[in-house]
């Protein structure tokens, strides 16, 4: 598909930003740029899934209004309520209906024995991002948190705003409604948006697609070609490509959203430099654990209640994560895992890790990220188990000639991804601006802008010689 590759993004968003940017800001100009952005995504999401354009639409509208009737019966709790209800079972409904129709009815099939025939309907890129956030909208006009939006075809453009729409951050309301009505743009935002933006095009065409591939050859061999060395190398590629993968979208995102004015929150903080699996999941995927947190753990009453049901309201929420990744057992199975693990620590471990020093706290947090990671790349059950017996106890297939191959071939570029993985672009950023001498910053400014046209020039050269080039969560 045209719209899931990158060189459609890539080639698509200059065509917007010079139409964006012949529209002015004086007068109505906010509007009229709202307006342009509003068709621009639209015709983006059209482009690869016409006919689901109109379930975005639908939901939408839902929240539009329901944000409307919560304010217009404000002081009428049980009216106000109900559409707030409404707004949770149609959103909830639609992505339920669309992502989980089959996976339900597959597992009733083996329950009960019956041959009901799957829908087989294409699942709508996005659906479970675009769905939290108009949910999340209607949730936080009826907490008090924002004002409802008056205009819908405002609140069309945070819906359907392109940048993040098809695979995140999740953006809510609150953190663009002040930009939705009053933005600027200048040359240093749109200077650091466009470096964003190229950092993340060459973490995922880069980093992502050629890590990715040794997973890919791995993952597709017969169990007994996997030597355990091996598996240990292709769940360590497999970390590394989801991570540059997502986190590279989530940087074009922000990247692009800062070049039109936004200012979105960010979704990764170095998640491999984490030293428990509870600072993994403030690291990883933020928007998405933020999400949780504050519409269902805290509802639940989060750590205020007893231990029982603390440890309940970790489990539900943990179950709601994996299932939200995907309509499949191994993302259920994967939740829990997870789930389980941070009460592990919460309940037991807590004064344990305190007392341990940064390298076994972090070796402990990257072996159950990989175990972790090993349960979610397939939706084969049998899979994941017999990858992590190969992980730990496959001595009598230890290596090969084949495990070395990968070995040579894929050494340089996993040396790169765990490197960029920890903040060391950070740091030498902070030694940069530490320099005081003048001469020697224009040396280095020469210097990485070589880099980055290098490096983007190679870039177009892998866009233009494989052009799928899909990022991973456009499937969740």
């Amino acid at each position: 598909m045209v719209f899931s590759s990158i060189p459609f993004l890539f080639f698509f968003f200059p065509l917007f930003l010079i139409i964006y940017y012949l529209v002015p800001f004086k007068h109505k100009g906010i509007r009229w740029k709202n307006i342009v952005l509003l068709i621009f995504s639209l015709i983006f999401y059209a482009w690869g899934e016409p006919v689901y354009i109109l379930l975005m639409i639908f939901s939408s509208l839902v929240d539009y209004y329901s944000g409307k009737m919560i304010n217009k019966y404000w002081h009428e709790p049980k009216i106000k309520k109900l559409f707030l209800i409404l707004s949770i079972i149609i959103n909830l409904g639609l992505l339920g209906f669309f992502k989980y129709a089959d996976f339900l009815i597959e597992n009733i099939n083996v329950l009960f024995s019956l041959n009901i025939e799957p829908l087989k309907l294409g699942l709508p890129i996005g659906i479970s991002f675009f769905t939290f956030q108009t949910m999340s909208y209607s949730i936080d006009v009826y907490r008090g948190k924002v004002n409802y939006e008056k205009d819908f075809l405002t609140f069309m453009t945070y819906v359907c705003m392109f940048p993040q729409l098809i695979a995140g951050p999740i953006v809510r309301y609150e953190t663009v409604s002040e930009e939705l009505h009053r933005r600027k743009i200048n040359y240093s935002k749109f200077n650091s948006g466009l470096i964003r933006f190229l950092q993340g095009l060459f973490k995922k065409v880069l980093i992502a697609n050629n890590i990715g591939m040794l997973w890919s050859e791995i993952s597709t061999l017969p169990s007994g070609e996997v030597t355990m060395v091996m598996a240990w190398l292709g769940i360590i590629a497999f970390a590394l490509q989801i991570y540059f993968d997502f986190s590279g979208y989530s940087d074009m995102a922000i990247g692009m959203g800062k070049m039109l004015g936004f200012n979105y929150l960010e979704n990764f903080d170095y998640p491999y430099i984490a030293k428990s699996i509870t600072d993994f999941w403030r690291r990883w995927h933020i928007s998405l654990s933020t999400f949780f947190k504050d519409y269902v753990y805290i509802p639940l009453g989060g750590s205020r209640v007893s231990k029982v049901l603390n440890i309940r309201n970790i489990l539900i929420v943990w179950t709601l994560t994996g299932i939200w990744h995907g309509a499949s057992w191994n993302f259920v199975l994967w939740g829990l895992y997870f789930g389980i693990i941070l009460v592990i620590e919460k309940f037991v471990l807590d004064k344990w890790l305190k007392r341990q020093n940064d390298i076994v706290k972090h070796t402990y947090a990257i072996l159950l990220i990989l175990i972790g990671w090993a349960i979610f790349a397939s939706s084969d059950m049998l899979y994941p188990k017999e990858y992590l017996f190969t992980m730990f106890l496959g001595f009598k297939n230890f290596i090969s000639t084949k495990t070395l191959y990968y070995f040579a071939n894929y050494f340089l570029i996993i040396l790169i991804g765990i490197i960029l993985s920890t903040p060391v672009y950070i740091k030498f950023n902070k030694w940069l601006n530490n320099i005081n001498k003048k001469y020697m910053k224009i040396i280095i400014f020469i210097i990485i802008t070589s880099i980055f046209v290098i490096l983007f020039f190679i870039t177009i050269a892998y866009l233009v010689s494989d052009t799928y080039n899909p990022f991973l969560y456009f499937r969740f």
